[in-house]
């Protein structure tokens, strides 16, 4: 099964190197390599969660997920996006985005002879919108996690009590707007908090817009068909999960986009590496997640990636005023993933122990009332 899953990415890997060795020579190659070694490290958590969402749909769907959805992460995240933002707030064409992009001033500097800014200052500049928008889309989808009541909790002492504020339906719209409101007014910068309670807004319609939808197309099918997976997984269902999945996928995708420029600034690059070696292999993390049927195994680790969700929504409000490393910001996922993983593989361990203890009990019980039902049961009797 790694062999099948993994085999295209593995491909694709080897074809954006070859074009990033040709495009740049091999200060590209390293670049690109560098890129899509930090997009997979740092997006497990991504890759956990969408497979939560995967693994209710058709494999049709997930065939759509690997490939168009690629194709939207690549060109539309990686390379469309930026260019977009660039265009936009600087009010330019986006070919005229493109060639600053790929012509930046001389010795990385932010602007050119004339003052005008590079495409990387630009992009910089937009930071805060792009930000908080992906930060309240994810915010809203942890908070909907962990104030939700499920019979497996993972924080006990913390999920718990957030269930039980979780039965007021507005608390996690309330927690939001409120660190929307906390944002604008003390972290972003002062001529940016308007723009960040717009950014913000937007980023909550967006959530509950696509999972709205997805949701009340999944209780129509399962309305006419019963409550089963497969039934949940087609049509218009299965649709809006696909639009959630790529909704998601671009949130995960702000910072590590943002963060990329530390590296590069070339989009070309950026694309090759974070998008055709990253999106890729994260793409397959996902697929084989859902065909092993790794969520069932480790209990805690859907927990876990929303947590690492929710640490960074909050890094990603913080970073609207403030510059983060996206490498800490990526090993804080990769510890709250972990520390989930490790207590999943306890929880089966000491589930494994209370099997084996009760095990030698019920034989034991089953052999007394053997003996007790041959000693009361009529002479002639077969028992």
């Amino acid at each position: 099964m790694f062999v099948r899953v993994f085999t295209p990415s593995f491909l694709v890997a080897g074809l954006a190197l070859a074009a990033a060795a040709w495009y740049g020579g091999p200060q590209a190659l390293i670049l690109t390599a560098v890129l899509g070694v930090l997009e997979i490290s740092l997006s497990f958590d991504n890759a956990v969660v969408n497979a939560a969402v995967l693994e209710r749909m058709s494999q049709f769907w997930q065939r759509m997920f690997l490939t168009v959805g690629v194709v939207v992460a690549v060109f539309g995240m990686r390379l469309l996006f930026p260019l977009a933002v660039v265009a936009v707030g600087a009010h330019i064409g986006p070919l005229r985005a493109l060639e600053l992009a790929l012509n930046p001033p001389a010795n990385g500097a932010g602007a050119f002879p004339d003052g005008r800014l590079s495409y990387e200052a630009l992009l910089a500049d937009a930071n805060p919108k792009i930000a908080t928008f992906g930060a309240v889309f994810l915010l809203l989808l942890f908070l909907n996690f962990v104030c939700a009541e499920r019979p497996v909790t993972w924080l006990s002492w913390l999920e718990r009590p957030l269930a039980r504020l979780g039965r007021f339906p507005m608390f996690p719209v309330t927690v939001t707007l409120m660190l929307l409101v906390l944002t604008a007014g003390f972290i972003a910068p002062d001529d940016k908090a308007d723009v960040v309670m717009v950014a913000g807004t937007l980023g909550m319609v967006t959530y509950f817009v696509v999972d709205g939808l997805g949701a009340h197309f999944e209780n129509e099918q399962a309305g006419r068909t019963g409550p089963s997976r497969a039934a949940l997984a087609t049509g218009r269902a299965a649709f809006f999960g696909f639009l959630y999945l790529e909704v998601l996928d671009a949130s995960f995708s702000f910072d590590g986009v943002i963060g990329s420029f530390a590296i590069t600034a070339d989009p070309i690059i950026i694309a090759l590496g974070l998008g055709l070696i990253g999106a890729m292999f994260v793409r397959s993390i996902t697929i084989y997640l859902v065909r092993k049927g790794t969520l069932s195994e480790y209990v805690y680790l859907e927990h876990g990636a929303h947590w690492a969700i929710g640490a960074l929504a909050l890094v990603l409000l913080y970073s609207s005023g403030h510059h983060v490393n996206e490498v800490a910001t990526g090993l804080i996922g990769v510890a709250i993933i972990t520390a989930a993983f490790v207590s999943s593989l306890v929880h089966n361990k000491r589930s494994r122990v209370r099997t084996e203890e009760d095990a030698p009990a019920e034989h034991h019980l089953l052999a007394v009332t053997d003996s007790a039902d041959n000693i009361i049961a009529p002479e002639g009797t077969v028992v």
